[in-house]
């Protein structure tokens, strides 16, 4: 059994002859498949599959998945402080999250009658954190010019963690941060965060990032804000045993952060199920979310 790591960085320069994925190696991946067997009826949200521009080189464009309250444009918008997510995977790109909890949750928080804007956004070279930094500020960009969105919570899984910290501890915009499974190198911005609010999950038994690296990010961010670390016991690098409940507090963490509150009903809807068990691990391979070094381990 191989020692758990602290990094996925890759720290070999981008090659030539790789490209990044286009939003059409993604088919069948806008929606969950279950959205259609809710307990009860729903307004479900649009998605838009992108392409958004990153200015920084010849291969500049990054794929990516827009989740969108029903009719939600930026007239509506105007004169409001809105707030998006942007969801971001490991070491090897990916479009669903660890066991496919992105795609369920943006589903989610697009589909409430206060929804919000979630963007699954790919990383064009994954491991990579400069590439991938300007990857998130473009896709902000995106969300700020189109949909007049003011303010951004980040969640990254893995590898993740180390762009979501690197923006986060920088942009005045970023007004919540959450992880899963994070690796610590790349992450020094958390020393900057606060006081905006993080949330930390980890499975003790994570086998490709030691669980010691949120312990450390935890200690990192300090105490002058808020900060919540939440182990899973003897739990995997995609929290597969608990999956269910690490996505409905990354679901609710994102509300707390935009200001929004739900009532029971949209309480309950939170917590229900559009991405089974048997088929969580499955669709990240499909998104790409394990490729390269990640894992479920």
């Amino acid at each position: 059994m191989s020692t758990p790591k602290t990094s996925l960085s890759s720290s070999v320069p981008k090659s030539r002859a790789s490209s990044p994925a286009n939003i059409s190696d993604y088919a069948d991946l806008s929606h969950p498949h279950e959205r259609d067997a809710l307990s009860e009826p729903k307004q479900i949200c649009n998605v838009e599959p992108l392409s958004i521009k990153v200015a920084d080189g010849p291969d500049g464009a990054v794929a990516a998945f827009l989740h969108l309250p029903q009719e939600y444009t930026r007239g509506q918008t105007e004169g409001k402080t809105r707030t998006a997510a942007v969801l971001l995977s490991g070491a090897g790109g990916g479009v669903v999250g660890p066991s496919s909890i992105y795609l369920s949750m943006a589903e989610k928080l697009a589909s409430l009658q206060d929804g919000i804007p979630v963007m699954r956004l790919d990383y064009r070279f994954p491991a990579r954190n400069k590439y991938c930094v300007a990857d998130v500020h473009s896709a902000m960009k995106y969300l700020e010019d189109r949909y007049a969105v003011a303010r951004f919570v980040l969640v990254g899984w893995s590898f993740g963690g180390a762009p979501v910290f690197t923006v986060g501890g920088s942009d005045k915009r970023v007004v919540g941060c959450a992880t899963v499974a994070s690796q610590t190198a790349d992450t020094d911005g958390i020393r900057s965060l606060s006081p905006t609010p993080v949330l930390l999950l980890h499975g003790t038994g994570d086998r490709t990032l030691d669980p010691i690296c949120s312990r450390r990010l935890y200690q990192a961010y300090g105490s002058m804000g808020h900060r919540d670390l939440q182990l899973f016991d003897r739990d995997d690098h995609a929290l597969t045993r608990n999956a269910e409940k690490a996505e409905e507090m990354l679901s609710r963490f994102i509300l707390k952060c935009a200001g929004i509150d739900i009532g029971k009903k949209e309480s309950k809807f939170v917590k229900e199920t559009l991405v089974g068990d048997e088929e969580r691990v499955e669709l990240m391979k499909r998104g790409g979310d394990l490729k390269g070094e990640e894992s479920i381990e």
